[in-house]
C-alpha cells in the first residue's frame, strides 16, 4: 500500500512540475537572465584584469574579444552584460576619451573603432584568437 501511495505522490509532483504557470516560467527565465548577466559581468572583469596583468603590447583587442565571447556564450543575459559594460571604466566613451587616447597613444578614434570591432566579433561568437598577438603567454 505504501508503495502505491509513494508512486501516486511522485506522479503528482512530476506532473505538477511539468505544467508550471506562466508567471513561474517568467520568474525562472528572469532568474536565468540575471544569473547569466552576473556571470557575463564576471567574464568581462576577468578579461579586463588579465589584460592589465599581461600588460602586453597589442593584446588589448584579444582581451576585448575574449571577454565579450565568454560573456555572450552564457546566454542572453551574458550578451546583454557584454553590450552594456564599458571597457574603459575611468573615462566614458566620448570625445574626451578619444582626445585623451589620441594624445597618449596617437591612435584615438581608429583604436576605439578597432576595440568596438573586437567587441562585436567576440559577442557574435567569433574566435577571440583572431586578435591574439604572437608571443602572448599561454596563460591568457
Amino acid at each position: 500500500m505504501r508503495l502505491w501511495v509513494c508512486i501516486a505522490l511522485l506522479s503528482t509532483v512530476l506532473c505538477a512540475s511539468a505544467d508550471r504557470p506562466r508567471i513561474v516560467q517568467g520568474v525562472i527565465r528572469a532568474g536565468q537572465f540575471v544569473r547569466d548577466a552576473a556571470g557575463g559581468s564576471w567574464d568581462m572583469l576577468r578579461a579586463y584584469r588579465d589584460m592589465r596583468e599581461a600588460n602586453y603590447r597589442g593584446a588589448d583587442k584579444y582581451f576585448h574579444a575574449r571577454g565579450n565571447y565568454d560573456a555572450a556564450r552564457r546566454g542572453p543575459g551574458g550578451a546583454w552584460a557584454a553590450r552594456v559594460i564599458r571597457w574603459h571604466f575611468l573615462l566614458p566613451h566620448s570625445d574626451a576619451r578619444e582626445n585623451w587616447q589620441s594624445s597618449v597613444s596617437g591612435r584615438g578614434a581608429e583604436d576605439t573603432r578597432l576595440d568596438q570591432e573586437a567587441n562585436a566579433w567576440g559577442r557574435s561568437g567569433g574566435d577571440p584568437n583572431r586578435y591574439r598577438p604572437r608571443g602572448l603567454p599561454s596563460k591568457y
